[in-house]
């Protein structure tokens, strides 16, 4: 167990899961606020296209963001042709797969919390003169970290688990950009199911930890209240 905890999946898995996470916190959390706004076409779409990666087939949402962030694609034909800079097939790829099937639970996360704010405080504190900045530090924020703290831990946690993505963007390649996940169906595909075995250990170890701790935070955010 000792050497998959230092093996190049087990790594790499953390390793884009935490800054996913870090990026999930900074765009998760003004989307989850923005879409609970006055209903707008906009608003609608923003929701839409959000919530998508949580009901849209993996294999399917993998492969239309091929076509937009490879060589060939709008943004990654950009990216490549002017900073030479390549997505599909490397780490980027494995990033950007994990960030995006965790986003939807932080939004939705976010969202649930800022529609069960009482408007009346929110009302209170523009009757008091307050800034939008100062209403959203001192009365949202506070009133919906809840909120974001469930939204992180679930979508810490669907990142660590995250294949279907992954598997088109970042290309299973062994020593590069294979995940935990990946590398279990690798061995058991090689029929190394010790291996498989000792990797869905330490998975469901650290899933086991993330619900732990979800539920804790659940639990103290009720009696707090």
């Amino acid at each position: 167990m000792k050497e998959l905890i230092t093996s190049q999946p087990f790594l790499l898995t953390l390793e884009v899961s935490v800054i996913s996470l870090i990026l999930q916190f900074i765009i998760g959390v003004p989307l989850g606020i923005y879409i609970t706004g006055k209903n707008s076409i906009f608003r609608r779409i923003v929701e839409i296209i959000v919530t998508l990666p949580m009901i849209f087939p993996p294999m399917a949402l993998g492969f239309f963001l091929i076509l937009i962030l490879g060589k060939n694609g709008l943004i990654g034909g950009f990216l490549y042709n002017t900073f030479d800079f390549k997505i599909i097939f490397t780490f980027w790829g494995v990033l950007t797969a994990v960030f995006i099937v965790g986003l939807p639970f932080m939004v939705k996360s976010v969202q649930s919390s800022r529609k069960q704010l009482d408007t009346a405080m929110v009302e209170a504190a523009r009757t008091l003169g307050k800034s939008k900045f100062a209403i959203m530090r001192k009365v949202i924020l506070p009133n919906i970290r809840g909120g974001i703290t469930t939204g992180m831990l679930l979508a810490f946690g669907r990142s660590l688990g995250e294949v279907g993505i992954s598997l088109m963007l970042g290309g299973n390649i062994i020593g590069r950009t294979e995940t935990l996940s990946l590398a279990i169906y690798n061995s058991v595909y090689e029929g190394d199911f010790a291996k498989a075995a000792e990797l869905s250990i330490l998975l469901s170890v650290l899933a086991i930890i993330v619900i732990v701790i979800s539920n804790k935070s659940v639990f103290f955010k009720r009696k707090t209240n």
